[in-house]
């Protein structure tokens, strides 16, 4: 089974954590939270929504994206946006790749929207962004999809 990480920059509602902790858990990828968060990981509400998974999770917080890049020289990333036409689906993952998620309310800052490696989820013209625990199962389960569970 290929290795699958979650990279959520700062996040801010704890609801939309815990059901990505609980995704997680339940397909074996590691979730990785990066820079500040708008909540503590403690919160009820993150804890209701992970519900009795989080102790299945590989999770890692992580004080700066410099400092995971670091820590994963080898890697590749790839970032979600909607500032970019390429698609996903048009990406073959392999193992041990990064899928980063920028925060709820203004996405992930412009040096990454910029990268070779910037991907969107296709939606309805018009439409702002989808939300940041659906955004996450659509892209994990491409991932899936192609290397298996």
């Amino acid at each position: 089974m290929a290795k699958l990480n979650i990279v959520l920059y700062e996040p801010e509602i704890p609801q939309n954590t815990g059901n990505i902790a609980r995704l997680c858990a339940c397909t074996g990828a590691s979730l990785y939270l990066v820079g500040k968060l708008g909540f503590s990981l403690s919160d009820k509400y993150t804890k209701r929504a992970g519900l009795d998974y989080w102790d299945s999770v590989d999770i890692h917080k992580v004080d700066s994206m410099e400092q995971l890049f670091q820590e994963n020289k080898d890697a590749n990333f790839y970032y979600l946006t909607t500032k970019t036409k390429r698609l996903y689906t048009d990406v073959q993952f392999n193992d041990g790749d990064f899928i980063v998620f920028g925060p709820e309310s203004r996405g992930l800052p412009q040096e990454y929207v910029t990268d070779k490696n910037a991907l969107t989820i296709p939606m309805k013209d018009g439409q702002r962004s989808l939300n940041l625990s659906n955004s996450v199962s659509i892209v994990a389960y491409e991932v899936i999809r192609q290397n298996g569970l």
